[in-house]
């Protein structure tokens, strides 16, 4: 005899056809969306001609800020809105393959593989880049300056640590111009062959990093000596290679080099962020709504506050400004500042022309889109 007939049997089986449905609709749409992205890149080698006569470039961030700004409107107005971490993430690789397309896009990137300029990197270009690990922050702008790579991009400020001095002094001399910037959420492990921190006899770190977990390392590591080395991720190499050295690294880092995470989320503040900035060759284009200066005044009462009065004067927000020691004159200090408007607004140009009348030097390091907060 055969098994009774359930009552629920009419219902799978009418899911079971509805998910059937639903599978073949799924289907077409991904046909479609294929499609659409055929003929996007169709149009795109139409651009590609036109930018060679023109002399465009193939990477023009305002316009690709632009364009993730309408998309994420258009996906608020939606009536069925996805997330909008994932408008971000997917259209970000559609413009990265579509850089592709125009030719290729080298970035050098503060190395060695798995740094967290790798990962700023990689989330800001898209993995259509072509990613070039250099050994430290100042290779990473002597690539771009001699044509080695398209552009770099590199850590400029920690919100936790501060500025990242090396880089600030580069950008006093470089030609290079600030194109971009991005956020970057950092979580530190610790990480190291050994199976225990017992087993560990030094922690190794950016200097950077080793500020940021400075807590943690007082209270669970009072006794280890540090050492400095260049990256993250060198620190992780470097762990790689001796079972009783420990190294602050990302979580990345650690599956890359084959170590074992001994602690997790060891930075002091929970929300760690650092800001890179991309630097590349001046490309006539001031579009954006962040300017990046450095300037010098005289070593005068109320100098300081002149050269900042025609930014309140024209309603520009500043939104940092940090003096450096001018190198090799004792007591003198460089001014960096970073505040909102775009060059070609009357009121921001005639606000840079009357600071630039009270500097002994003024520089404008970039003009680009302001990095979307991570």
């Amino acid at each position: 005899m055969g098994r009774p007939k359930s009552p629920l049997d009419g219902g799978a089986s009418a899911a079971q056809l509805h998910l059937e449905s639903l599978r073949t609709r799924i289907d077409e749409l991904d046909s479609q969306i294929l499609q659409h992205l055929a003929e996007r890149y169709r149009v795109v080698g139409e651009i590609q001609s036109v930018k060679q006569r023109s002399g465009d470039g193939v990477y023009v961030p305002a316009r690709e800020r632009a364009q993730l700004a309408r998309l994420a409107r258009q996906n608020r107005a939606s009536r069925h809105p996805i997330p909008p971490g994932a408008v971000e993430a997917i259209f970000g690789e559609i413009l990265s393959a579509s850089r592709a397309l125009q030719g290729p896009v080298g970035v050098a990137y503060l190395g060695p593989e798995g740094s967290y300029s790798e990962a700023a990197a990689r989330a800001h270009f898209g993995s259509g880049a072509r990613l070039l690990p250099v050994e430290n922050i100042t290779a990473v702008f002597r690539a771009v300056e001699r044509g080695g790579a398209s552009f770099g991009i590199v850590p400029i400020e920690n919100s936790t640590e501060g500025m990242v001095g090396q880089t600030l002094d580069l950008l006093v001399t470089t030609p290079l111009q600030i194109v971009g910037e991005r956020e970057l959420l950092i979580r530190h492990a610790l990480m190291a062959r050994a199976g225990s921190l017992r087993q560990v006899k030094r922690i190794v770190s950016h200097p950077q990093s080793l500020g940021q977990c400075r807590e943690w390392l007082a209270k669970h590591a009072p006794n280890l000596p540090t050492a400095e080395v260049q990256s993250n991720s060198a620190a992780a190499a470097t762990a790689a290679k001796s079972r009783t050295t420990g190294a602050i690294a990302g979580r990345e880092a650690a599956a890359r080099y084959g170590l074992k995470i001994l602690a997790d989320g060891i930075q002091d503040l929970a929300r760690n962020v650092t800001r890179f900035v991309v630097v590349g060759a001046p490309s006539g284009d001031p579009g954006g709504d962040k300017v990046s200066v450095l300037f010098a005044v005289k070593n005068e009462a109320g100098r300081l506050y002149k050269s900042l009065e025609p930014l309140a004067a024209n309603a520009i927000d500043l939104c940092k400004i940090e003096s450096r020691p001018m190198r090799g004159r004792s007591w003198e200090y460089l001014f960096f500042a970073d505040f909102r408007g775009n060059p070609e607004e009357t009121r921001v140009r005639n606000a840079m022309k009357a600071m630039e009348k009270h500097c002994t030097f003024f520089k404008v390091l970039g003009a680009y889109p302001a990095a979307v907060s991570a």
